[in-house]
């Protein structure tokens, strides 16, 4: 299967244990993850061969990061060094009514200052197929965006498949205002064969929302043939793009999720089952486990859309029941739960 690169920031979490919040923590509980690296660790459990490509500072809290990436079967020998420290994110986890919480302290993080010209992206795409990045990315800093752009050019000149998520995220994009975030994430974005996004996404990134619905009001309601009018405005905005996949989140309260996804090839709409998720137990890194899943899909069918897209959505509604960033899942046990078993009897 396809050699596959991601690349952006791995961060240390730092959450009170169960649903405790800040002001009730004695310690916290220590993760590392973030966007592109938990896609990273989701094609290992798959068997995917990919490296995972950041800047981290060289000492043992970096270290520490790089070995959870080794351990997961991630490759890191393209990871560079320099910096000072890692990037941190709090995370309260919420419960029924109270929504999850997340303060970042990633300002002067080894990522966030990378400069153009520390990474020779041509070395590291050799041999390699499918690159994919993520919305977060460009948000951390000018450096971190202008390096993502070298990344995608030179991925492009070199034929490699380019995936993004679109992932916006409103505390992050704060050297720029957001006429030039849109153009940053437009250029960016122009590159890419797979964009994947929400509906909050694509109206927060491009100002592209579904023609006659309100999602925050109709909630867990929202069709999936709703979003047709997002994925044809996407492919008109981005015409290098093949396919255009929009998840489809139902907040029915911090504990049940209803979860979906549609995939549109610029001629048919593409949908799955819905999932009903209750009692999560962790929904942080569900989009990049449904990434995860997807490019697997699309590398595993690539004549089979349906098929990707119903990978993708399985892998990532597991993933909710995992504590952490990462989808810690095999194929065999999201081939189970497409096939209908969702009874989560013990296998003895």
């Amino acid at each position: 299967m396809a050699q596959v690169v991601t690349f952006g920031e791995i961060m240390l979490r730092l959450a009170p244990q169960g649903f405790l919040r800040f002001s009730q923590a004695n310690n916290f509980d220590v993760v590392y993850g973030g966007g592109e690296s938990n896609v990273a660790v989701s094609l290992a459990n798959y068997g995917v061969s990919v490296d995972f490509v950041t800047r981290l500072p060289k000492n043992d809290i970096g270290e520490c990061a790089m070995m959870e990436m080794r351990k997961r079967g991630v490759g890191v020998d393209k990871i560079v060094y320099g910096g000072d420290r890692l990037g941190i994110y709090f995370l309260e986890t919420g419960a029924v009514s109270r929504g999850s919480k997340v303060v970042y302290d990633r300002a002067h993080s080894a990522m966030s200052e990378i400069k153009s010209g520390m990474i020779n992206w041509e070395k590291v795409f050799e041999g390699v197929e499918w690159f994919h990045w993520t919305g977060i990315t460009p948000a951390i800093s000018q450096g971190s965006a202008d390096v993502c752009l070298e990344a995608v050019k030179a991925a492009s000149k070199l034929g490699l498949t380019i995936s993004t998520d679109l992932n916006y995220r409103a505390k992050l994009w704060t050297y720029c205002d957001d006429a030039h975030r849109e153009t940053v994430m437009t250029e960016l974005t122009s590159y890419c064969d797979i964009v994947l996004g929400n509906e909050e996404d694509a109206e927060m990134q491009f100002g592209i929302k579904p023609e006659g619905i309100s999602v925050q009001t109709e909630g867990h309601n929202v069709k999936a043939e709703a979003f047709l009018s997002v994925c044809e405005q996407m492919m008109k905005k981005f015409p290098r793009a093949k396919k255009v996949i929009t998840t489809l989140r139902g907040s029915i309260s911090a504990s049940h999720n209803t979860w979906a996804g549609v995939l549109y090839d610029g001629k048919k709409l593409f949908q799955t089952r819905q999932y009903q998720i209750t009692d999560i137990v962790d929904r942080v890194g569900g989009g990049d486990s449904f990434m995860g899943g997807l490019i697997y899909g699309l590398l595993k069918y690539p004549e089979d859309d349906q098929n990707a897209l119903d990978f993708a959505v399985a892998a990532s509604c597991l993933k909710h029941t995992i504590k952490g960033d990462a989808n810690l899942v095999t194929v065999a046990e999201v081939e189970k739960l497409m096939g209908g078993d969702a009874s989560g009897r013990v296998a003895r």
